[in-house]
């Protein structure tokens, strides 16, 4: 039984190495791909990877990046803010004695709070902030550092606008700081030839 399974299995004999390790017929030993038997070389590798609509943009929008702006930004609020409840929590639990369960209890309420709190103030500033800079990338029909800036000033002043004027100038000047940081950092290379000197 083994000797007539064995004799159909190798009933074309074993497979040769040129079988297994075809070449290309050009000469230059290029391996061939043995599943679908043609040469690699004739792909273009120098392509791009992702393929783009006719007249599309190279790069996300605006509206692509709100997303996970908005997503990032709460997950992060959430980290931070449950870092700074377990340090609160300690501090407070300890001075007033608990222990056991009771400290658990007001520790994991300290962490949920504060991650909550932290988490959707900068979610609804993401979402104010992501608002504003697609409307002035529909208005103005090309998206730049220009929205970049006037959106995170106008998030900043809306997001502080129910606190006071002066509040609300604070807010602005803060938005605009960190976006004019963010827009410089990014940048960077473009400054550089920008203010470089041209050579003579």
């Amino acid at each position: 039984m083994d000797h007539q399974n064995a004799g159909y299995l190798n009933v074309y004999g074993p497979p040769s190495a040129s079988a297994q390790f075809p070449y290309s017929p050009r000469g230059n030993f290029a391996p061939v791909s043995p599943y679908l038997n043609f040469d690699p070389a004739y792909l273009a590798q120098s392509g791009p990877e992702w393929i783009f609509p006719e007249g599309a943009s190279r790069q996300r929008g605006r509206f692509e990046l709100a997303f996970s702006q908005i997503g990032g930004s709460v997950m992060t609020g959430a980290l931070l803010g449950g870092f700074n409840g377990f340090y609160t929590g300690l501090k407070e639990t300890a001075a007033a004695g608990h222990v056991g369960s009771v400290r658990r209890t007001q520790m994991l309420n300290y962490i949920t709070k504060r991650g909550a709190g932290i988490g959707n103030t900068l979610g609804v500033i993401a979402v104010m902030y992501s608002s504003f800079g697609v409307i002035f990338s529909l208005v103005r029909g090309v998206d730049d550092e220009l929205n970049t800036v006037s959106a995170a000033t106008a998030a900043g002043l809306l997001y502080k606008s129910s606190a006071g004027l002066r509040r609300c100038a604070v807010g602005g000047a803060l938005g605009f700081s960190l976006a004019t940081a963010y827009c410089l950092w990014t940048g960077r290379d473009r400054l550089q030839q920008m203010f470089s000197p041209s050579p003579a």
